[in-house]
């Protein structure tokens, strides 16, 4: 009888904030990398990172001094894919994706829907063991506004169509997406939301210390949903609570 190998991992995903706390006074990027790993996910999508920030150095003087993806992932995850969102005189911020297991790297795409406000969509594949498929990963912040949300899960849905070939495919992050607008055309793509599957309904993550809207998301295609969390406990490190899901690929 031949014995058919699964492979159970843990993906998150969290809007850092750029590493402060929900008011700007505090840094924050210390504490955020010991809780994040305390968790041990396998996978990590976050928005909002600040990689690297030369007033943030001069402000807190404990800040790190290398890039964030280097700070973060340092002897823990083996591999991160970072892409540049916004650029200005003191740094950059936008979208990582870390891994415990190496990343084939893609493009972070521009999405961005309004001039004022610049979105990228950052894609990369993990391969668990030689034998399965390669799983796509994508972490997205979107506009502020309904309208451009719908012109980005257009684009979304496009790029993953042709990138991924009907493969396992994570598509996590900040969605702002509080009336739910952005479920239907995701789930007419094949995808669901973990906590909708799991709970019923997407995980309210905003504000961090009264969440009321559900912003923040993780949609899947191709993969078993075993588990979800919110992460109360980081209410004070970020305006985002963090989200987790545990996730088998056969």
């Amino acid at each position: 009888m031949t014995q058919i190998q699964t492979t159970r991992f843990t993906v998150m995903s969290m809007n850092v904030h750029k590493g402060l706390s929900p008011l700007h006074r505090h840094s924050t990027i210390y504490q955020l990398r010991q809780k994040m790993r305390s968790h041990h996910p396998d996978i990590l999508f976050l928005q909002e990172l600040q990689q690297e920030h030369r007033g943030r150095i001069r402000r807190f003087g404990q800040w790190p001094i290398t890039e964030l993806t280097d700070f973060l992932s340092e002897d823990f995850w083996h591999d991160w894919h970072y892409g540049k969102n916004v650029e200005y005189p003191d740094g950059h911020h936008g979208n990582a994706i870390l891994s415990k297991r190496p990343l084939f790297k893609g493009n972070n795409y521009d999405i961005s829907a309004y001039r004022f406000e610049k979105r990228g969509l950052l894609h990369s594949m993990i391969q668990f063991d030689g034998l399965a498929p390669a799983i796509h990963c994508f972490c997205v912040h979107l506009a502020l506004f309904e309208r451009g949300r719908e012109r980005q899960v257009g684009e979304i849905i496009r790029y993953i169509e042709e990138l991924t070939g009907g493969a396992p495919t994570i598509v996590a992050g900040d969605f702002n997406d509080w009336r739910n607008r952005v479920g239907s055309p995701m789930r007419d793509a094949g995808f669901n939301e973990v906590f909708e599957v799991l709970t019923g309904a997407p995980a309210r993550t905003f504000p961090s210390v009264k969440p009321i809207l559900p912003m923040d998301r993780i949609y899947v295609r191709g993969l078993k949903i075993h588990s979800v969390e919110i992460l109360h406990e980081w209410l004070k490190l970020s305006d985002h609570l963090g989200i987790a899901a545990e996730l088998e690929l056969e």
